[in-house]
């Protein structure tokens, strides 16, 4: 099955419905603008498209919804940016400000974008937005934590990406022993090590490590992030242990969904946090370089 990159508009602001006088009807507010389906108020995105886009950002408009005198219309975001002038006819846009089309908008029910992905909720107009940014079907965004990447996409399409951009390594198996090596860690301040992603139990998880400051000590810490939603990610959890000269560190917890941000992860300090003179003590040697050994294992809860 194909997978398709979505765009990510989860930030935009999120506006409530006008409490105005009562509702207009639709038609005759706009005329044939607007086919109706066997549902009478529920019209498809492309249908009202481009009665509601702003011409200048091409965004969805949202109250204040503000035009010229020649009935042009812009979004109050725009506004500011076009210094009082309609972007359409050039005359000045004053202060008007376009009540029927937010009525018109106010009056209509359309399905949420993630349609295509499995959502199937129709909602009204001024909702759509915030149900949008917590659909549960909405992008995701990469996990890799060496670098801002901003590739958003469904689980499939972000393993490929994984794979083929960020070259990370890939294990099946629900066990792992890894080694993290570092020549000099006394110049590592905040270093981050390369993601490791393992498919078990028909799902992907991912392993970060990386050192950081917590507050004055130099530490590194070592996770899970599960690669979905946060409701899936509670059926699961895992376990962490390092150790050497006799001693060990264990750490058992569950794994965070890949909607919260590695950094956001790593700053509440959910996970192995060792001290890095504890990591060298179990690197063993003269303690002047990082041979940490660190296995776990996944297991799903019953």
């Amino acid at each position: 099955m194909a997978s398709v990159t979505y765009i990510d508009d989860s930030h935009a602001e999120v506006i409530d419905p006008p409490k105005n006088e009562e509702m207009l009807d639709v038609t005759e507010l706009v005329g044939d603008h607007i086919q109706h389906s066997p549902k009478p108020n529920v019209a498809s995105y492309g249908n009202v498209r481009e009665l509601l886009e702003c011409p200048v950002c091409l965004s969805a408009m949202y109250p204040p919804i503000h035009q010229c005198s020649n009935g042009h219309t812009l979004c109050s975001g725009c506004k500011p940016r076009v210094h009082n002038r309609c972007p359409t006819c050039r005359h000045e846009l004053g202060n008007i400000r376009c009540l029927a089309l937010e009525k018109v908008a106010a009056s209509l029910e359309l399905p949420c974008k993630y349609q295509n992905f499995g959502c199937l909720g129709i909602y009204p107009y001024y909702c759509k937005l915030k149900h949008e940014s917590q659909c549960q079907y909405r992008s995701y965004t990469c996990p890799y934590a060496g670098s801002e990447c901003t590739v958003a996409g469904d689980i499939a399409y972000l393993v490929n990406h994984l794979k083929d951009d960020h070259k990370v390594d890939m294990h099946n198996g629900s066990t792992f022993n890894h080694r993290y090596v570092k020549s000099n860690p006394h110049e590592v301040e905040n270093a981050t090590w390369m993601l490791t992603v393992f498919s078990c139990f028909g799902q992907y998880f991912c392993l970060h490590f990386e050192a950081f400051q917590l507050g004055m000590a130099p530490v590194y810490i070592a996770f899970l992030r599960f690669m979905g939603d946060d409701a899936e990610a509670k059926n699961y959890s895992y376990s962490l242990e390092v150790g050497g000269n006799g001693r060990k560190m264990t750490w058992q917890g569950v794994p965070r969904s890949i909607r919260d941000s590695h950094r956001k992860v790593r700053d509440s300090y959910d996970g192995l946090i060792i001290q890095r003179n504890m990591a060298l003590f179990f690197s063993g040697g003269d303690r002047k370089e990082l041979k940490l050994r660190v296995t776990g294992r996944i297991w799903k809860e019953q």
